[in-house]
């Protein structure tokens, strides 16, 4: 019997001998140590003002802009009739006519149906056919076209005032701010998107005619043409004309004709029937050593604008006009387009380093060269016209450059009166038909020779 007690007290003994080791020598005891102290912090003043965002303002919203425009942008139907020749039946009793339509937009600026599109929307028309928001269609009349500034004038007459679009200073306008495009882009009726404005002044590569556009963002494409863009009031701050695309879809940026510039085409057209164009007086330096500089440097003042008279010379850089500033020569265009011959604008030059501000007066541009035919063209003066006896046509002041016209011995005193049977009103116009020419058909020209004697040419 005491042998078992001793068998089991060696048992027990040896399990607590075990357990002894093992929580000394395999179990490490765990050890949590807590800092009490607290850290030395060094106090240092600053001058940072944090900017307070007003978290509760409402988000931008263009549904008062869209409801205000929507009804005043047009859908416009361009019918081209032509006669083509697809048998020897046709060659002998006349084509077939098949009409070409194409579309586009436009706007209503008036109650009484006056309304703005590209001319490149109607070029070539037979038939203009506008469309409203509201399904209804009228017969449009082409008013008047600029094909420089891309601008067409219509009307239509409904009977009613129409809703229409105001006019915005585009001057004002802001690069970053909100924008809307109105359109019928692909036939879809009354479209809006919306970008910010992405750049101003914009000149294009390749486009010899506008050169400040203002560029977005918005969502513009084929049929968009001619439409609004609009600021987030509702106000038209553009006419839509172009996209750069390598697929003929939009890609990311957008073009528009100011407001500006395309109200001062509307209302000269109206009032004269062709643009008054404005001009300074000055040559631009255009050399590489300009580049650099932000503003326009004169190359040369000329004896016929108003920078002469007001003080302006050869070598000033023009940084403003009318308190706008000017960092490139296509910022300056943009502002003289806007402008009337006769105005006066407040010219900011830097002679030297130091500011200065002239008066210009604003003269009228008359004489206009064909980059086609070499020639240099000057509107006539009501007294040349009176004692030629005619109301129209143009006056050649250089032709030395050009092979057509110094192959028939004409040249500076001559006056040309038509082109293709077609009166020449100024020189500016008679500019743009003769750079249409593709050498691929018939030229016919009308003129006067400086004896007053009336000669025809065919080239």
């Amino acid at each position: 019997m005491r042998k078992v007690f001793g068998i089991i007290g060696a048992a027990i003994l040896g399990g607590i001998v075990t357990l002894g080791g093992y929580k000394l020598i395999i179990e490490k005891p765990q050890v949590v140590v807590e800092q009490t102290t607290t850290p030395n912090m060094q106090m240092v003043n600053a001058n940072y003002s944090p900017e307070v965002i007003n978290t509760s303002s409402a988000p931008t919203d263009f549904t008062e802009a869209a409801e205000k425009t929507v009804h005043a942008v047009v859908h416009v139907k361009n019918t081209n009739t032509k006669s083509s020749v697809n048998s020897l039946s046709d060659l002998f009793y006349g084509g077939v006519p098949r009409a070409q339509v194409g579309t586009g937009s436009g706007v209503i600026i008036s109650p009484d149906g006056y309304i703005v599109s590209n001319n490149h929307v109607i070029a070539n028309a037979n038939d203009l056919e506008i469309t409203l928001n509201n399904k209804k269609k009228y017969k449009a009349a082409l008013i008047a076209t600029d094909e420089k500034n891309d601008i067409a004038l219509l009307k239509i007459d409904a009977g009613f005032d129409l809703p229409y679009i105001p006019f915005a200073n585009s001057d004002n306008v802001k690069i970053g701010e909100w924008v809307l495009a109105v359109g019928n882009p692909y036939n879809l009726n009354s479209t809006v998107t919306a970008g910010i404005v992405s750049a101003k002044g914009r000149d294009l590569e390749g486009n010899r005619n506008i050169d400040a556009f203002i560029q977005t963002d918005a969502a513009v494409n084929p049929g968009n043409s001619g439409g609004a863009l609009v600021n987030i009031r509702g106000e038209l701050i553009g006419i839509n004309t172009a996209i750069t695309s390598k697929t003929g879809s939009f890609i990311g940026y957008s073009f528009a004709v100011p407001s500006n510039i395309a109200r001062k085409v509307v209302d000269d057209l109206l009032e004269f029937g062709n643009v008054q164009e404005a001009i300074l007086g000055i040559n631009v330096d255009g050399s590489p050593s300009t580049n650099d500089i932000e503003g326009v440097k004169i190359a040369s003042v000329t004896e016929d604008g108003g920078a002469k008279s007001a003080g302006i010379i050869e070598g000033d850089v023009i940084v403003k006009v009318n308190n706008v500033k000017i960092s490139k020569f296509s910022e300056l265009t943009g502002q003289l387009k806007a402008k009337r011959p006769g105005d006066f604008v407040e010219i900011t030059i830097d002679r030297n380093g130091s500011e200065l501000k002239k008066q210009v007066k604003l003269s009228k541009k008359d004489t206009y060269y064909s980059q086609g035919f070499g020639v240099q063209l000057k509107d006539l003066t009501e007294k040349e016209k009176k004692e030629k006896g005619i109301s129209y046509g143009a006056k050649i002041v250089d032709a030395s450059n050009s092979k057509g016209f110094t192959y028939f011995n004409v040249g500076k005193g001559y006056v040309l009166t038509k082109i293709n049977n077609i009166k020449v009103n100024s020189a500016s116009e008679a500019v743009s038909i003769l750079d249409k020419y593709t050498g691929n058909q018939h030229f016919y020209l009308e003129t006067i020779n400086p004896k007053g004697e009336l000669e025809r040419y065919r080239f």
